[in-house]
């Protein structure tokens, strides 16, 4: 619910507030929250408010941070013909699911391929910031580099190309940054290596978020990558090795570390609920959902050719597997607000809780603005809901206070029929 405040410049957005259900009225002037208060029967009838029943009120909760995302809606970050138009139809579809702020992620690749990927994704975004585009406030926040530094292992190494998996390369980093306009945020790669120690200390420096990722590293080299500065595993519990021993692995090694924040796929196909719910006792804030979606993800159900995995399934429940082998994951499809659903289900947090792993915890350690939240002085990047059955519906999104993306009631008919 949307009201305009003719006392003040601005406008009003009245919902329920993500955390306690209650209804709030969010200020906003100037692309950020003035206020955030709650509104109870008083308050409505001292500003003749016409207050829905607090049931049919949308919530209403910080936009979305995603830290690895490879596309989305037949949008690939890491396409061989990757287009400037490519990545700004990605901004856009994003918003559509509440997503105000993102790391397009691109992966293990040829020099090349990488340096390319990176400098377009560095002109869409001088270009919308030179020009005021979209509203001069586009979401993509940085750019997660996951790989090439990596473990060569198979299990470990997952879907990334063997042939380009190479040793940690300070030189190359440096190159890749200045393609990429000193946008890498974020570096996935696996302490394995006998150069990786100077590396993450020097990531650490620059102000990279050195990730332990895709790794096969012994307890010794994961502690002294956090010593070195390394803060985040990247998607703890996927891109390992079928089968480990009880004890000791890397997988326990990164949980136990204080040191390090971790970020889990939710998605109810990647990781056990069991896994998720010691996550989430072990790390408590410092635990982030992150989508890892590709470019199949919110395509129709059927068959594809993917550029990596080759023929795979796209299942009508999101499940992506290679073709005739359901056991096989090919990714993941589906995007943030299905984590933050399965965390729900669960049982292993709130709504609210689970919310904030995908929005406050991200932005917190990015050290984004967005930390902040529904909190007057933060920005005024918002997403809107219904939560059905438990499932999120999005229905509007706002970056800087500025409407991005509003649900058209027409394609809601459509889709329930007259």
């Amino acid at each position: 619910m949307v009201r305009s405040n003719m006392a003040t410049p601005g406008f009003e957005l009245i919902g329920r507030h993500y955390r306690t259900g209650e209804p709030v009225a969010v200020r906003i002037r100037e692309g950020v929250i003035a206020e955030c208060q709650s509104i109870d029967a008083a308050d409505c009838e001292l500003n003749a408010v016409n207050l829905p029943a607090i049931e049919n009120l949308p919530w209403i909760a910080p936009g979305l941070v995603d830290l690895q995302i490879n596309g989305y809606g037949g949008l690939d970050m890491n396409a061989p013909d990757l287009a400037e138009e490519t990545v700004e139809a990605l901004i856009g579809r994003l918003w559509a699911e509440g997503v105000t702020s993102f790391y397009p992620t691109v992966i293990t690749g040829s020099d090349a391929s990488i340096e390319r990927a990176l400098a377009v994704i560095d002109r869409v975004c001088s270009r919308l910031e030179r020009e005021g585009g979209l509203g001069g406030a586009h979401s993509i926040a940085g750019i997660h580099l996951e790989g090439p530094f990596i473990s060569p292992e198979d299990g470990p190494r997952g879907a990334h190309n063997r042939a380009f998996v190479k040793a940690p390369d300070p030189v190359r980093l440096d190159a890749w940054q200045q393609a990429a306009g000193g946008r890498i945020r974020i570096v996935t790669l696996s302490p394995e290596w006998p150069e990786a120690e100077a590396f993450i200390a020097r990531c650490a420096e620059q102000g990279i978020v050195a990730a332990i990722g895709h790794t096969a590293a012994s307890a010794d080299q994961i502690g002294r990558a956090a010593a070195a500065g390394a803060s985040l595993s990247t998607h703890l519990g996927n891109g390992a090795h079928p089968v480990l021993p009880r004890h000791p692995n890397y997988i326990w090694d990164q949980l136990a570390d204080d040191r390090l924040w971790a970020s889990v796929i939710a998605d109810g196909f990647h990781l056990p609920a069991a896994f998720l719910k010691v996550a989430r006792k072990v790390k408590g804030d410092r635990l982030i959902l992150v989508s890892d979606a590709v470019s199949l993800g919110g395509m129709p159900p059927g068959n594809y050719d993917a550029p990596v995995g080759g023929r795979v399934t796209l299942t009508a429940q999101g499940r992506l597997h290679l073709a005739g082998q359901p056991a096989l994951l090919a990714g993941s499809a589906l995007p943030l607000t299905t984590g933050i659903s399965h965390m729900r289900s669960c049982g292993i947090c709130s709504l609210g809780e689970a919310w904030d792993m995908a929005s406050i915890a991200p932005s917190k350690l990015m050290k984004l603005e967005t930390g902040a939240g529904l909190q007057p002085g933060a920005p005024a990047d918002l997403a809107l809901f219904t939560l059905d059955e438990g499932q999120i519906r999005m229905l509007e999104t706002y970056k800087r206070g500025k409407r991005m993306f509003r649900r058209d009631p027409r394609a809601e008919r459509r889709e329930n029929g007259p």
